[in-house]
């Protein structure tokens, strides 16, 4: 007959086994996490300047092959640092997160932003990472801009738990194909960004819709939040693109 106090003494000696097990297993896992974000980063990073052949078993290469720049900017569009050395993911820009840094935006904070500059076919491309909030939690992407930053090349979106069929559309080739050869900029030079239109751009004025996609049927709120992401986001780097412009 085993007493209480022995009873007590094995379950807490298998509770701190059990408890260093965990914590073993998380620690000799934590690398492999990382790399694997990290290579998720970096296909949606190239998925957006159209890079097609990109996997997850080439994705380090590639990254390291097409992006040529990595920049950390602040909110004054000056550049904080530059980075174009290799391994591409060492560098500043990569490590940004983006959430702490727009939640510093909204606390009126001091806050630094990443932009990644590729070389595809002879072509500059500038590539913004974006992040939002959609329906059931955040929604993130990347756009990518040609040289004078007026026309999108393409754009990748993700999320974390928003509705299969409905907003999780977002995350859909479909959906994503409508942003391309659109421009963020009117013929003036005021900046538009993307409007996302539930009912579709065909409800806009005809010189509007080159400015416009037609939003997910179903998905009004991620739709939405997708919407406020670009123009949030991109307002965001406008300092940045104004001063690239001038030179």
């Amino acid at each position: 007959m085993y007493t209480n106090g022995y009873i007590f003494r094995y379950a807490s000696i298998m509770v701190i086994i059990a408890a260093a097990l965990l914590s073993l297993a998380a620690m000799l896992l934590k690398p492999f996490q990382e790399r694997n974000r990290a290579i998720n980063k970096m296909q949606g990073i190239l998925a957006s300047a159209q890079v097609k052949e990109c996997t997850a078993d080439n994705a380090i290469q590639l990254f390291n092959k097409y992006i040529v720049e990595e920049q950390v900017i602040d909110p004054k569009g000056n550049i904080l640092d530059s980075y174009t050395k290799s391994p591409k993911e060492d560098a500043q820009a990569f490590k940004i997160d983006l959430k702490k840094e727009y939640y510093n935006k909204a606390q009126n904070k001091p806050y630094k932003l990443p932009l990644y500059i590729a070389k595809k076919d002879g072509q500059t491309i500038y590539i913004i990472p974006m992040r939002g909030t959609g329906l059931w939690g955040p929604i993130w992407g990347n756009i990518a801009l040609t040289s004078d930053f007026k026309t999108v090349i393409g754009v990748f979106f993700d999320h974390k738990a928003e509705t299969p069929g409905l907003g999780a559309e977002i995350a859909k080739p479909k959906f994503q194909a409508e942003f391309k050869g659109k421009t963020i900029f009117d013929n003036q030079g005021h900046f538009t960004s993307i409007e996302v239109v539930k009912g579709g751009i065909a409800k806009l004025p005809k010189e509007q819709q080159i400015h416009g996609v037609d939003a997910i049927s179903g998905g009004t709120i991620t739709s939405k939040g997708v919407d406020a992401m670009l123009r949030n986001v991109i307002e965001s780097y406008l300092p940045y693109i104004k001063n690239t412009a001038k030179h």
